[in-house]
């Protein structure tokens, strides 16, 4: 069984995001024109990774955001072997990830019923236990694409997912998603948060040098981040995306004294107010040395 705690690294964005979106609406700020995400497909692990060893898998859940519910993401590490079925699997294995503001509405006892598995240009989904209480009916197709964006990007394709319960087609799942036909990846920019921080973890202990990694899609590749200690904002700063308006990586490093914060990133708002919401991410963290 896998550790469901394990370490969740920060692993540079650049090796697994993205894995081929599809067109769809968008929700960029008023002013940002984002282009779509163009479709990256790898077969072979990240560099640095063997077969048989472990490996970082990115694992989506549902977190509230100001702009609604949004798709948010861990590195979970789980053996590189058949990394697909581990990451389903820790997508499954509880009501939160690591980070308790990220959720996973899954029935729960849904369970991976076989191997995760490629037939052609299809992945097949098959899980046992899904036909239990569903999610809320505005949380349905957001949770069919949790498991859509976890299991494309632990395989790295843009190829779409049949889903199976019990080893068979569900014409509608939960009588709400159509999932007669293999579901394809909606749209990165109206299903996931527009910025991402994948490092540190939640809960993290970490030294007086804080390097904060993550992903963003954010106009003109400008990322604004916070640091709180009991609410007060007690450091700030502005970085920047390795590219704007896609989503892409960006890092910073941030020197504070031993004590607990939460580090927080955000989007510049370009709308002066008169766009939706802002969209933030925040970690928790205890600074020690």
């Amino acid at each position: 069984m896998i550790a469901r705690r394990g370490p969740v690294l920060a692993v540079l964005a650049v090796v697994l995001a993205g894995c081929g979106a599809e067109s769809g609406p968008s929700g960029p700020p008023p002013g940002a024109v984002l282009p779509e995400p163009v479709p990256t497909v790898r077969s072979t692990p990240p560099a640095g990774s063997t077969a048989g060893e472990a490996a970082a898998v990115p694992v989506y859940y549902v977190a509230d955001t100001p702009a609604g519910p949004r798709l948010q993401r861990e590195f979970h590490r789980v053996p590189s072997d058949d990394r697909a079925s581990a990451a389903v699997r820790e997508m499954l294995a509880e009501p939160t990830g690591t980070d308790p503001d990220y959720h996973s509405y899954w029935p729960s006892g849904t369970t991976l019923r076989t191997p995760v598995r490629v037939e052609g240009t299809t992945i097949v989904v098959d899980l046992a236990g899904a036909d239990g209480a569903p999610p809320s009916p505005g949380l349905a197709e957001l949770t069919v694409q949790q498991l859509v964006f976890t299991v494309q990007g632990a395989l790295q394709s843009a190829d779409p997912v049949r889903i199976l319960v019990d080893g068979k087609p569900v014409a509608r799942l939960w009588g709400t998603v159509p999932t007669a036909e293999p579901v394809r990846r909606g749209d990165d920019y109206a299903l996931r948060s527009l910025v991402q921080i994948d490092g540190p973890a939640d809960g993290a202990v970490v030294g007086r040098e804080v390097e904060v990694t993550g992903e963003a899609a954010v106009f003109e590749a400008t990322v604004l981040w916070q640091v709180l200690r009991d609410g007060a904002v007690v450091r700030s700063g502005v970085t920047s995306t390795s590219e704007g308006q896609r989503f892409a990586p960006f890092a910073f490093t941030v020197a504070l004294a031993p004590g607990d914060y939460v580090v927080r990133v955000l989007e510049d708002d370009v709308s002066g107010g008169e766009g939706r919401p802002v969209l933030t991410d925040d970690k928790s963290v205890t600074v020690r040395g």
